[in-house]
């Protein structure tokens, strides 16, 4: 996998997992986060450390090189001219000036910074430790009932005293990053009056994050109160208008970061890059030839220096690494144009994935409705022709067991007129015993008696319920004759009595 295209198939599921966390916290293309996590051995942190803190040279890759390419051993004469020479040519071309690494400060505060002796150690001191307490409280308690003699102590040992280099900071809160960077701003501008510089808001380690992320210079500039050409340099130099307006220029795409040196990340700061004299001023910048990682400090201007030759040092580290730094700039966003470019392809698959499921879905839908709506509808003949089969049977069974007309007149015999739906008119005698379902019998079956009858005895369908489709009344007055009531015809129609059949809606039943 050293060329540029990377097969992913081919790294393990851990790789896989350590390439997918790099690359959500640095951001990179994976054809150049492969060859970090390799030299990193898959460790994602110590890949992170150095995407962030700049990668530093291996020494063992080194030596092997060395091996690798060192020439047979010279001749005695080679040596002697060597040695004649002095060593005096460079091994460096001269184009490619050594660059020093800069790296990414997290301010840890000194009072953070507890020695914890080991156990055997501390056990042997406790009795120490126990004494100096007692002395410390000891002491507490005697310049609380006795105030003026620590301050005549001090004004008693104050002339033999040799003056110290830095003031006691002692008494100067620590804070954390921003809220350093904004007591420094305001001090400045306390001290100095209103100003044009854009001091960077926040730590050192967020500026230098920003200026990696955008590829942007980092400005530093580190100050001390008690250094004497602090205040000349700042009003001379830093606040001239030509420094200020190469600073300001957005075409140099500079990122002030400035703090003192009496504060924790500033004096931590100062000593990476080793700064030696002040008033200091370093760029750092990233350095695309060493590494896609890389930031190096590739410019230092110290002590007191005027504001044209401040602005010409700026200028012409700007100027040097311009086109690097344009070219990886070019380069990030063509990957992240790429990478924009990709994810709106997988955006726009994903939703017509998802509008052809929908589509799928419906049309799923539909035919599951159709298919239903089939099988209700052929379930539904099914069960009308199943039901007009057991009413013709009901109906050729009823026909069959229906007495014949009684013969004669009397008390028993009763006489009914009945007005068919067709318009016909058929008069009958009944047993005056006969309950009303005998009439209503005739009617269902008036049809098949005219014609003779069943031609042979059929039996009554099973589990089947028959209902009559009209009903019998008379005219005047309105009376309905219902079969359900166990009452004869005798004692509900009489002797002779005129009936119409009027036919049940089931929209407009009564």
């Amino acid at each position: 996998m050293a060329g540029n295209d990377f097969d992913l198939t081919q790294l393990t599921e851990s790789q896989q997992e350590a390439l997918g966390t790099y690359t959500s916290v640095t951001n990179q293309e994976p054809s150049a986060a492969i060859p970090l996590l390799e030299r990193s051995q898959w460790n994602v942190q110590i890949a992170i450390a150095k995407f962030f803190d700049g990668e530093a040279p291996d020494p063992v890759e080194e030596a092997r090189a060395s091996l690798a390419s060192s020439p047979a051993p010279p001749s005695q004469s080679s040596r002697q001219e060597n040695l004649m020479n002095g060593f005096s040519r460079s091994t460096r071309p001269h184009n490619q000036p050594h660059l020093d690494p800069a790296p990414r400060i997290v301010p840890q505060p000194e009072n953070q910074n507890v020695y914890r002796p080991p156990f055997i150690l501390a056990l042997l001191l406790s009795p120490f430790n126990v004494l100096l307490r007692l002395l410390s409280g000891s002491y507490r308690l005697f310049t609380y009932l006795f105030p003026f003699l620590p301050r005549l102590l001090s004004s008693l040992s104050g002339s033999r005293a040799q003056p110290r280099r830095f003031k006691d900071t002692s008494g100067r809160r620590l804070l954390n990053p921003r809220d350093a960077a904004a007591r420094f701003a305001r001090d400045f501008e306390e001290e100095y009056g209103h100003h044009d510089l854009k001091f960077f808001e926040n730590g050192y380690a967020q500026a230098y994050d920003l200026a990696k992320k955008e590829l942007k210079f980092l400005l530093v500039v580190l100050l001390s109160p008690e250094h004497d050409d602090t205040s000349t340099f700042i009003r001379s130099t830093l606040l001239s208008p030509e420094v200020t307006s190469c600073i300001n220029d957005p075409q140099n795409k500079i990122i002030l970061w400035a703090g003192s040196v009496q504060d924790s990340e500033a004096y931590q700061v100062s000593t990476a890059l080793n700064c030696s004299k002040f008033p200091f001023a370093a760029i750092v910048a990233q350095t695309p030839r060493d590494s896609s990682t890389a930031m190096s400090t590739i410019a230092r201007i110290s002590g007191l220096v005027p504001p044209s030759a401040f602005v010409s040092k700026l200028q012409t580290a700007i100027s040097q690494h311009s086109a690097a730094l344009e070219r990886a700039r070019t380069s990030r966003n063509e990957q992240q144009a790429t990478r924009s470019l990709r994810e709106e392809q997988n955006t726009a698959y994903e939703r017509s994935l998802a509008q052809d499921r929908e589509r799928a879905r419906q049309r799923r839908e539909a035919e599951e409705a159709r298919s239903r709506a089939e099988r209700e509808e052929k379930e539904k003949a099914a069960a009308a022709e199943q039901e007009a089969r057991n009413r013709e049977q009901w109906r050729l069974w009823r026909a069959a067991t229906i007495l014949p007309e009684p013969v004669g007149s009397g008390d028993h015999i009763t006489r009914v007129s009945i007005r068919m739906v067709s318009g016909e008119r058929v008069v009958r005698k009944f047993e005056a015993q006969a309950d009303l379902e005998s009439l209503y019998a005739f009617v269902e079956c008036h049809d098949i008696l005219q014609n003779g009858g069943p031609q042979s005895m059929v039996a009554k369908p099973d589990n089947y319920n028959f209902t009559y489709r009209f009903r019998l009344v008379s005219p005047m007055p309105r009376v309905v004759y219902d079969h359900a009531e166990s009452d004869t015809i005798g004692n509900k129609i009489g002797r002779s009595g005129n009936l119409l059949v009027e036919p049940i809606n089931d929209e407009s039943e009564d």
